[in-house]
């Protein structure tokens, strides 16, 4: 209850701020505004986002880069079969999230990219080349169906296998398109864990079977933002 209340509080000072995107990038880059983006990336399980800085993200950075980022979100937007979200990252600053539905990506069981999920990841990939500031996580997650022969124990250590191996198929495919090795900061696989929707019915168990793409402010583009070169 303490969590929500504080959310609650956090989220009404947001809205006192201001509705538009660039007041939103100014008050989450704020102090405060890193309070509530670490909440956020907990719900999300999504706490390691966010590039390493030595200290807080001033408000008129968190503008800037809360600016680039809305332009960012709509490249994104054009990606075919992606889900696209702003979020905000570690530091308290607009991110953007970009989701693909695993059914779509890989067949079951499987970690082989298919031919719709190619076209989907070589246009991601040009938004990335046309972003190189912006760094990138990849994350894999399935449901909680079990394996064939496997024990409950067993099949959550196979999901996450899967997971694994679908996060690397997408960022190794990634790279073949010419996305530059060190824009790719993280890729990692949960399995099941932090499910978006309820496991108990065939349409929350396809929310979950997902592959996440986070592009988030690097530490250049912090740097590019503070220093006045940021568009």
């Amino acid at each position: 209850m303490k969590v929500k209340s504080l959310i609650i509080a956090l989220c009404m000072g947001l809205v006192l701020v201001g509705c538009n995107n660039l007041q939103k990038g100014a008050g989450i880059g704020a102090a405060g505004g890193a309070v509530l983006g670490g909440i956020i990336g907990n719900i999300a399980g999504n706490t390691v986002v966010g590039a390493a800085v030595g200290a807080a993200v001033g408000a008129g950075t968190g503008a800037i880069i809360g600016k680039h980022m809305d332009k960012v979100k709509k490249e994104a937007e054009e990606v075919k079969n992606a889900e696209v979200q702003e979020i905000t990252d570690a530091n308290g600053i607009k991110a953007v999230k970009v989701t693909f539905d695993s059914g779509i990506f890989f067949a079951t069981g499987k970690s082989d990219l298919t031919g719709d999920s190619k076209v989907s990841l070589q246009e991601l990939a040009k938004v990335l080349k046309n972003n190189p500031t912006c760094d990138v996580a990849v994350q894999g997650y399935t449901d909680n169906v079990g394996f064939r022969g496997y024990t409950a124990e067993q099949s959550v250590q196979k999901n996450k296998e899967l997971s694994i191996d679908r996060a690397t198929a997408v960022s190794s495919y990634l790279l073949s398109l010419g996305v530059n090795s060190n824009q790719i900061k993280y890729v990692e696989g949960f399995g099941q864990e932090n499910p978006v929707a309820s496991n108990d019915t065939e349409a929350g168990r396809k929310q979950n079977r997902r592959v996440e793409i986070y592009l988030y402010a690097s530490e250049q583009m912090i740097n590019d933002a503070e220093a006045g070169r940021l568009e």
